[in-house]
């Protein structure tokens, strides 16, 4: 059986890597529709050896769609991810709207699957499911295996974010001010607040009165929903002149001894991790070597000896992969395989 899917926000970084990941991923596709605002109407989208042309989501018809990937920011999503599950759809949404409501699951498969089950066996579901911010995700992937043998304590982390979470027109500027550095031309910060080009900016989302950005705050917030409510975390987001692939350095305290030997063979066992851990010249991973990889990287695992039952590590992902596109496609696939569509009309 296949199921009809409709990416909305087509054109976008993420919109097209989702039509990348359904075609070599060889999802169970019918029909696929590129959705999009009324200005990109028309616009040819690539999906495996097919062209899709953009529709018009104010006169799509949601009703004939099984699954929905949403990936055109909050405010849009917040307008249109509750009527589209109305009316029948379900949507898997890639934005913040709906990822700290409690009655709508937040979901990295590798780590927390089972709590769709309970959630689309409901009569009454709002039929949305939300997908993590992309630092948040690598960094679930690395946890779930070491908490689930020696519980976590605290994590203490920064994060170096490429310009491509921010979309399309950081690339663009990213770009535009590396080549305007080697030409002798002014720098014109845009979508960010300082110059990007050779620079790192400590600055990711808005600031909150305490004086962390929104994007630490997430973090946060999203581990203690996705993994655990009792671990403490801080983080410091950092955004770092590289296209494509989110780094993190990551200290963790457990509640009791982890070894760096105990947690290399926990990783390499695990859904989704790869472990790159070499002592050596280049043994280790890079956002360039990571970058259209499904894989969630860990490099670096060595003792943290300022703490007790200390250890520490680096995370590397395609944060346009891992971070949103796959992990809202292995969603629907956990879906499907676990047989939990049922009656995917909203009740």
């Amino acid at each position: 059986m296949g199921y009809s899917v409709a990416i909305v926000g087509a054109t976008g970084n993420v919109g097209r890597e989702m039509l990348t990941i359904l075609d070599e991923r060889e999802f169970p596709v019918d029909q696929a529709y590129a959705i999009a605002s009324r200005r990109s109407v028309g616009t040819e989208v690539s999906f495996g050896d097919r062209t899709l042309k953009c529709r018009d989501l104010e006169t799509f018809d949601f009703s004939k769609v099984d699954f929905v990937l949403m990936s055109a920011g909050g405010e849009l999503s917040k307008a249109w991810s509750p009527k589209i599950g109305a009316a029948g759809a379900l949507v898997i949404d890639n934005s913040s709207a709906f990822r700290y409501d409690s009655d709508v699951p937040l979901v990295v498969p590798e780590v927390n699957a089972d709590v769709l089950v309970p959630y689309m066996a409901r009569n009454e579901r709002r039929n949305i499911i939300a997908n993590p911010n992309c630092s948040t995700a690598q960094l679930m992937v690395a946890l779930k295996p070491l908490h689930d043998h020696v519980r976590i304590r605290r994590v203490v982390m920064s994060t170096y974010q490429s310009v491509s979470g921010s979309g399309k027109d950081a690339m663009d500027e990213l770009f535009n001010q590396t080549r305007a550095i080697f030409v002798n031309d002014p720098i014109e910060p845009e979508k960010y607040t300082k110059q990007i080009a050779f620079n790192v900016i400590p600055h990711c989302d808005d600031f909150m009165e305490d004086g962390s950005t929104k994007e630490e705050w997430k973090l946060v917030a999203e581990t203690k929903k996705i993994l655990d409510p009792k671990i403490k975390l801080t983080a410091t987001c950092v955004r770092v002149p590289v296209f494509v692939g989110h780094s993190e350095a990551v200290t963790i305290e457990f509640e009791d001894e982890m070894t760096p030997d105990m947690a290399r063979d926990l990783l390499r066992e695990a859904p989704g991790v790869l472990v790159v851990d070499k002592r050596e010249d280049g043994g280790y991973i890079t956002p360039v070597e990571c970058v259209g990889d499904y894989a969630t990287y860990v490099s670096r695992i060595r003792e943290d000896a300022t703490v007790e039952n200390g250890l520490s590590l680096w995370v590397v992902s395609d944060n346009l992969r891992k971070g949103a596109a796959l992990n809202t496609v292995q969603i629907a696939e956990t879906i499907i395989n676990r047989g939990l569509m049922g009656d995917r009309k909203a009740a």
